[in-house]
């Protein structure tokens, strides 16, 4: 891992296995479906909720405890907290990370959840990483749409489990896994992320991100050509997800590359109203767009017959004929009487 993938002044431990990456995201998953918060909330920010945990979890504080970095344990102790407790922190002191896996939120989805949030409360805790640069402020490590609700709520706290990560691309790393496993991780995601990732040289090539994120370098491939997209584009697909898988925004890529924002956006509305295949879609594209991206100008076409015209002993033009049914006129130098002379004799044969 490079030193700028972490927060500055954390001591990064040394990577970890997929095993142990494993471990770690079936951690929290543990402790999310062991820890019960039935404590009433209140308004007091950095409250703790004392959690009901089973030897399982108490077992798995042990083992916390004995790999936990020196950071976390020093403010694990500042704050006399233990790990796994669900603790009330004020809304305000919650920030995103900049190695968030989702980039794309929907404002009809965190409206929906800001109104379940306001009838029934919070039912599960997110989990955020301190910053330790900035006491007192964490950032997110999954519960950004949560957080994002809650505020459309005008809540003024959040409950939320503080773990032990790095932030950087460890913590990408477990929050994409998650993603995946909710089904919640979009193509487009990826793209503007893995392009941000490469632009700000945490990795120095397509395959070097492919092998950290165990993937087919094809499929970096592919995310970074969608993200060339404008995100208003982006934006129309994203809420769509079951019509928009990467092949199909792959398609709509190519074809925004020859034709342009305005005549893509009028595409993704044909094909959520005509119910397109990724099949069809490509169709399109070769046909309306393989001029603009052909590489090389197709050759000009060779005429059949030249026929040189002279006015007054003088070389005005020419009249060419290619195939069996083109002709080409060239004239020049003409006195405007003439010119328009010559237009009307030839609106008038071809009546």
């Amino acid at each position: 891992m490079k030193p700028s993938q972490f927060a500055k002044g954390f001591q990064a431990r040394p990577d970890t296995t997929s095993s142990e990456k494993r471990t770690a995201l079936d951690r929290l998953n543990a402790i999310d479906g062991l820890v019960k918060n039935g404590a009433p909330t209140g308004d007091v920010p950095n409250r703790v909720i004392q959690p009901v945990l089973s030897q399982d979890v108490t077992e798995l504080e042990a083992a916390d405890i004995a790999n936990e970095s020196a950071a976390y344990r020093a403010w694990r102790i500042e704050h006399a907290y233990r790990p796994g407790q669900v603790i009330e922190l004020a809304l305000k002191t919650i920030k995103p990370s900049p190695f968030n896996p989702r980039h794309f939120y929907l404002k009809a989805s965190i409206a929906e959840l800001a109104v379940n949030l306001a009838k029934q409360g919070q039912q599960q805790a997110i989990h955020v990483i301190p910053d330790y640069d900035n006491p007192g402020t964490y950032y997110v490590s999954d519960g950004g749409r949560r957080v994002r609700a809650l505020k459309e709520a005008n809540k003024e706290s959040v409950k939320a489990i503080v773990i032990d990560l790095p932030i950087g691309i460890q913590s990408y790393k477990l929050g994409y896994d998650l993603n995946v496993q909710r089904d919640s991780q979009t193509v487009f995601d990826n793209a503007v992320v893995w392009k941000r990732f490469l632009d700000d040289r945490h990795f120095q090539s397509q395959k070097e991100l492919a092998e950290h994120l165990g993937l087919d370098e094809s499929t970096i491939a592919v995310a970074l050509s969608i993200a060339k997209l404008p995100e208003a584009v982006m934006h129309e697909m994203v809420a769509r997800p079951d019509r928009f898988g990467s092949n199909m925004a792959y398609q709509v890529g190519r074809y925004h590359t020859a034709r342009g924002a305005d005549a893509t956006l009028r595409l993704i509305n044909k094909i959520l109203s005509d119910d397109l295949s990724t099949r069809q879609v490509a169709d399109i594209v070769k046909g309306r767009a393989s001029a603009q991206e052909s590489t090389k100008p197709a050759g000009r076409q060779r005429y059949a017959q030249r026929l040189e015209i002279k006015l007054g002993g003088v070389s005005v033009g020419d009249l060419k004929s290619y195939g069996d049914d083109r002709i080409e006129l060239r004239l020049k130098g003409l006195t405007r009487e003439k010119r328009d002379d010559i237009l009307r004799q030839i609106e008038k044969m071809l009546k």
